[in-house]
């Protein structure tokens, strides 16, 4: 058995590559760089440029799922240029994807796309699930909806079509841990806003297993990937801060600050995402990280 991922070489894709490796799943993936193209057994690289629908088709041999996490970071300033570099990468990549099966043989019977609780509305109260929902009103919610559009473009031919809507990862190095243990480091940290919004979290070991539970019981349809405990941003804050053993001095950072600081892009941290996972626990699945402490003591 052979993956494809796009974004192998992120956060996500690194740790979901090495996870396929200890399952003896061999992977090939796609980048945008020659330089970082590997020719190994079990780890093959392939060129390609989604901005103008260029792919090496030699990737899709011996590949029946593909895994999709390609899309430029949005932890950048939003300006009005990268905001669509922000949607158009991920666009670009679906359908440079979709020109390429529905061109070449294949044996690809399933995509399984990233996407992203950004979708849903700001709320303190209401749970959010995958089908019983309110949008919010805001670029990433437009970007998730065109993101996830595309992706069942490519199910129209006839591939089943899988959609992970995933939380705020905690990893080890990088991502959203290592932007709140920094300032609590140097004795700068302090809970964002009112520190009331929730954060819908998961462990990037969970967040991996998931994409591989999916692939195995060859699952379709949208899911939350999200841990079943989510937490409040000063609750987030405090435990990492405990964990560190560092002192939290100062008083919260205003919501007007942040935005002054980070201009339209402070809806990442401003925002309240309450979400759901009953979905995927329905499945069997079982997360190894339910609760935030663990997790941050397993990071920490």
């Amino acid at each position: 058995m052979r993956v494809l991922i796009t974004g192998a070489t992120g956060l996500v894709g690194q740790a979901l590559v090495e996870l396929f490796h200890e399952k003896g799943i061999g992977v090939n993936y796609l980048t945008t760089s020659r330089s970082k193209i590997k020719t190994q057994p079990n780890y093959q690289g392939f060129y390609w440029d989604p901005s103008k629908s260029e792919i090496d088709t030699e990737s899709l041999k011996d590949v029946t799922t593909i895994i999709n996490l390609a899309g430029a970071s949005v932890a950048k300033k939003w300006t009005s240029s990268y905001k669509k570099e922000i949607l158009n990468s991920r666009l670009d990549t679906l359908m440079t994807l979709k020109k390429a099966l529905s061109s070449q043989d294949h044996h690809i019977e399933q995509l399984i796309s990233a996407s992203a609780i950004g979708l849903y509305k700001d709320s303190l109260t209401k749970f959010h699930e995958e089908e019983h929902f309110s949008q919010g009103n805001n670029f990433l919610a437009d970007v998730v909806l065109e993101w996830e559009a595309a992706a069942d473009e490519v199910g129209k031919l006839g591939i089943d079509v899988a959609k992970i809507r995933i939380g705020v990862v905690l990893a080890k190095d990088g991502g959203a841990l290592e932007k709140i243990k920094q300032p609590i480091e140097n004795y700068i940290g302090a809970p964002l806003g009112t520190g009331k919004q929730w954060q819908s979290w998961i462990h990037i070991e969970d967040l991996t297993r998931i994409f591989v539970y999916v692939m195995e019981h060859k699952l379709e349809g949208v899911f939350n990937a999200v841990a079943p405990n989510p937490v409040n941003n000063k609750e987030l804050t405090e435990c990492i801060a405990k964990r560190l053993e560092k002192p939290l001095i100062l008083p919260k950072v205003p919501a007007f600050v942040l935005k002054l600081m980070l201009g339209e892009m402070a809806t990442i941290v401003l925002g309240s995402q309450l979400v759901s996972s009953k979905k995927m626990l329905s499945t069997g699945f079982q997360f190894n990280y339910a609760q935030l402490k663990p997790a941050i003591a397993d990071l920490l």
